[in-house]
């Protein structure tokens, strides 16, 4: 689990255009720069999470503690017990073999375009000028992290968004990736099911009393 979780953080600042996360001894904390966001703490195991809950608490900015748990009931009572406040716990930290993942194509008139940057892939979903859905993701060695996979309300229910997941596989198994990462939301979970992507932890996401999660 945890190489997976260093694994996933990587590419996601990659994806995100962050610095590198420093390693705090079984944690890592990343600036990340967002309103109601500005600094993360990722556990690399449940057996940290009493000291990360104590760095979180003395940062001066807005922080998260990002925790993957197989057992997400017994470290949300470990959060809570020393002090943090859970403003999520119905996300999950998935994997596929990029390899596998099915090809689809958006229905006409929709145009897919890719682009590559540096080690980032942006897909967009077009309807003329009309961006409809889009995602990136982060290329950190052989693996490729989703982030940000997007459909516009007017654009849904059209298979946009496995339009947009089959374009950043491709792209990233064209680019030398062989694995795909991601922290998929309670909404998202049933798309990348059906696309092939396995679970392999809940993700808990804490913080100090008095902040909420950002609105999208």
């Amino acid at each position: 689990m945890r190489d997976l979780i260093e694994r996933w953080q990587r590419g996601w600042a990659v994806a995100r255009s962050l610095d590198p996360a420093t390693d705090v001894g079984d944690g890592l904390r990343s600036e990340c720069h967002q309103p109601g966001r500005a600094v993360e703490y990722v556990a690399l195991g449940v057996a940290a999470l009493p000291a990360l809950c104590e760095l979180v608490k003395q940062e001066e900015q807005v922080t998260w503690l990002t925790v993957p748990a197989a057992e997400p009931d017994a470290a949300a009572a470990v959060l809570e017990a020393n002090g943090l406040v859970l403003l999520k716990r119905s996300e999950q930290l998935m994997t596929i073999n990029l390899h596998k993942h099915p090809t689809a194509e958006p229905p006409e008139p929709y145009q897919v375009e890719t682009w590559l940057s540096d080690d980032v892939i942006k897909v967009e979903v077009l309807h003329g000028n009309e961006v409809g859905a889009q995602g990136t993701v982060g290329l950190a060695d052989a693996d490729a992290v989703a982030d940000r996979i997007e459909t516009q309300p007017e654009h849904r229910r059209r298979g946009l968004a496995s339009a947009v997941m089959s374009g950043l596989a491709g792209a990233a198994v064209d680019e030398g990736a062989d694995h795909g990462l991601l922290i998929a939301s309670e909404q998202g979970q049933h798309l990348y099911t059906a696309l092939g992507w396995r679970p392999v932890a809940s993700i808990l996401i804490a913080t100090t009393p008095g902040h909420t999660y950002p609105a999208s």
